[in-house]
């Protein structure tokens, strides 16, 4: 079982591309004949980890990719480490707005991704598909559903048969999102979806990660 997540919108937003693109990357795997569930998170502290964890419960999967919108950027993040601080800039859609808090108290500094994304990165690019490797997945609800995410699966790993491969990957805006001609990056759900889908498949058959440059200087 293969399970994807994405945000509910926020921020004033209608939409989510993290959503649209779980949701027809499903599809695409699916189409495949893979077994897969998307579950839409809600983009609220603390009450994401809950959902998140029902559905942790709920369909033992064996890999798990939680997607987050990243306005601004241009390129398919794949986000190497969670952190344990939630520092909101601005209110969730509950009006929640932590400061220097940490996500799980007493938890591990970070968690690194398990997901093989060096080779997943090379596959993006090999597919065309504008990817980078990402060093910080900010502070806000998408930091916190991937440091639970990981920590939950730190946790659980003790009683499990196997390990399960989990990472976060951060998505451009939607190109509807973005007034044309304004210059902001934006990306179709399409190709978001692609890009998911490349990245599951690099998971399931990717053993230890390849060794590839994509750090960054700054």
């Amino acid at each position: 079982m293969i399970l994807l997540t994405g945000f509910e919108p926020f921020g004033g937003e209608g939409s989510n591309p993290s959503w649209a693109a779980a949701v027809q990357a499903r599809g695409l795997l699916e189409a495949e004949g893979l077994d897969v569930a998307a579950v839409e998170l809600p983009c609220v502290f603390g009450e994401s980890i809950n959902v998140l964890n029902a559905a942790l419960e709920r369909h033992r999967p064996e890999l798990v990719i939680c997607v987050g919108q990243a306005g601004g950027r241009a390129r398919v993040s794949l986000e190497r480490v969670a952190i344990n601080c939630d520092d909101a800039r601005v209110p969730d859609n509950a009006g929640n707005q932590p400061v220097d808090q940490e996500v799980v108290a007493g938890g591990p500094a970070a968690y690194f991704s398990t997901l093989p994304i060096k080779a997943a990165l090379d596959a993006l690019r090999m597919s065309g598909i504008p990817a980078e490797v990402s060093q910080t997945a900010g502070t806000y609800v998408c930091n916190h559903i991937f440091y639970a995410l990981m920590h939950s699966l730190t946790i659980s790993a003790g009683s499990a048969a196997t390990t399960v491969r989990a990472g976060f990957v951060h998505v451009p805006y939607e190109t509807h999102q973005v007034p044309r001609g304004n210059g902001t990056p934006s990306m179709p759900a399409g190709t978001m979806a692609a890009a998911l889908a490349v990245v599951v498949r690099t998971a399931l058959s990717t053993g230890p990660d390849i060794t590839l440059a994509a750090g960054a200087i700054h």
